[in-house]
């Protein structure tokens, strides 16, 4: 990967990175509310040997450095600490002062920095005085010759012991910044991350390269969809919409000697919207003036019914079982010439009868009826009956939605139609986000006195109106 595409992963994904710094934000919040503040109280000593002359400055000098650095370890030694301890006025034993107490040289120098820290501001202070004796004493214990009444080397208290008004922590500015940073680089770290190990298919290219297919249309993302899954009304004029029409232009053109009639639309798994790309097919195909049979095949998860507004009780599989004639069964929907074939009766079989001869027969006979016939069927990664159903049609579109299909599942999509010796017409992006190549990013609007497709209920009886019989029902009302 290349700088840009990292940039272009972290844009991408930018809730992730913006997920990862509040989290991190809030953990710096409650940790740092949690702590209990600490403050500390300082000692310092300077350290000094007894000299005469110049000389003799400088080599006690250098020796006082090299005690100093000596006197660290003795700060936190078990001797000091029994001794601060000893003193009724600290309130604690051996192990919590030494636990309290640290010690630092001021580098190049004679400087002994004794630091105490406790949560008791007080007694912070009295522990720190303590020291302040108590180590000056110890020293001169320790630096003292045998036979000597002076020891060779001094303690002096120079700078303190003082406390400090404030607590030396928690500091909730720098927490929070350093979680905030934290935070940041975490989520861009996991959003690269993604992106590498991210093997779905988000962009036409993808989906071509992957399925070796043509690519008939890429529907774009739509927010409303959700709540108006048909093109109809406003949303006929959508970039929506006119991504159906340029996949029903190319479904026209997809074989220049011989017209696909019988069209199977799948996907390789649920949830891809499959169905409702199969319902707004079928209607631009009827708003370009196509006779059109609409059927669900998907005999196990039944949609078109729901999407529709239809009665699905009566359908497909009592068509097939014989007991009623298609005729009976189809639906009229709105006032093009879009009829409706839902599933009917779930059956306990629906592989045996989906590739029954009584199937291949009722598809050649709708396909004679009808200039195109929309078949909507069950996923092909699921179970088989959308492979079954696609080896008796003119052939199949593959629906994979953007962010969800991965490339392996696409191409065992492809393979489980090709291994029927099914004809895959090409393949359908949905759900496709951003406003790059795979977007739609022009202004539709009708054009005046253009039809808008309208939502209505059926029209029965659902024989296919002749020339000569009655107009039909008015969209919006639903025949006996």
């Amino acid at each position: 990967m290349e700088l840009r595409d990292y940039v272009s992963a972290v844009r991408k994904r930018w809730w992730l990175v913006a997920t990862t710094a509040c989290l991190a934000l809030a953990a710096a919040v409650v940790m740092t509310a949690r702590t209990a503040p600490t403050y500390a109280a300082g000692v310092t000593f300077f350290v000094s040997t007894p000299s005469s002359g110049v000389t003799d400055a400088y080599q006690g000098g250098l020796f006082s450095q090299q005690r100093a650095r000596s006197y660290v370890s003795l700060v936190g030694s078990d001797r000091l600490a029994r001794s601060v301890a000893a003193d009724p006025a600290v309130g604690l034993d051996a192990a919590g002062v030494r636990k309290r107490i640290s010690a630092r040289t001021v580098p190049d120098t004679v400087l002994l920095e004794v630091t105490v820290v406790d949560t008791d501001s007080e007694r912070a202070l009295r522990v720190s005085q303590a020291v302040a004796t108590k180590f000056a004493a110890l020293v001169a214990t320790l630096e003292t010759p045998p036979g000597a009444a002076n020891p060779t080397v001094r303690v002096d208290v120079v700078t303190g012991p003082s406390v400090s008004t404030d607590p030396i922590s928690p500091q909730p500015a720098r927490n929070f910044a350093i979680a905030l940073l934290l935070g940041l680089v975490a989520g861009a770290a996991a959003a690269v991350l993604r992106e590498l190990l991210d093997n779905s298919i988000r962009s036409v290219a993808t989906l071509r390269q992957a399925t070796g297919k043509a690519i008939l249309a890429a529907v774009p993302h739509d927010a409303h969809a959700l709540e108006s899954p048909l093109l109809v009304e406003d949303a006929a004029w959508s970039p929506r919409g006119e991504a159906m029409r340029h996949l029903r232009t190319n479904l026209q053109f997809v074989d220049p000697d011989r017209r696909a009639r019988c069209v199977v639309v799948t996907s390789a798994l649920p949830d891809e919207g499959k169905s409702t790309i199969a319902c707004n097919l079928a209607i631009v195909l009827a708003e370009a003036g196509h006779r059109v049979l609409l059927v669900d095949a998907d005999v196990r998860r039944p949609k078109l019914a729901e999407y529709l507004d239809l009665e699905g009780a009566v359908g497909l599989t009592n068509v097939l079982v014989g007991q009623v004639d298609v005729d009976t069964a189809v639906q009229r929907w709105g006032e093009q010439e879009l009829w409706v074939l839902p599933s009917g009766t779930i059956p306990p079989n629906p592989s045996e009868l989906l590739g029954s001869q009584q199937m291949t027969r009722l598809l050649a006979e709708v396909s004679e009826d009808y200039e195109y016939v929309v078949v909507d069927t069950s996923p092909l990664l699921v179970v088989t009956d959308a492979a079954v159903v696609a080896s008796r049609a003119d052939g199949a579109v593959l629906v994979t939605r953007a962010g969800r299909t991965t490339i392996a599942q696409a191409q065992a999509a492809v393979e489980a139609i090709e291994a029927v010796s099914a004809r895959l017409f090409g393949c359908v992006l949905n759900g496709v986000r951003g406003t790059g190549g795979d977007a739609y990013t022009y202004a539709y609007g009708p054009h005046e006195g253009a039809h808008r497709p309208q939502r209505a209920l059926p029209a029965s009886p659902a024989k296919p109106v002749e020339d000569d019989e009655p107009e039909p029902v008015n969209a919006g009302t639903r025949g006996a």
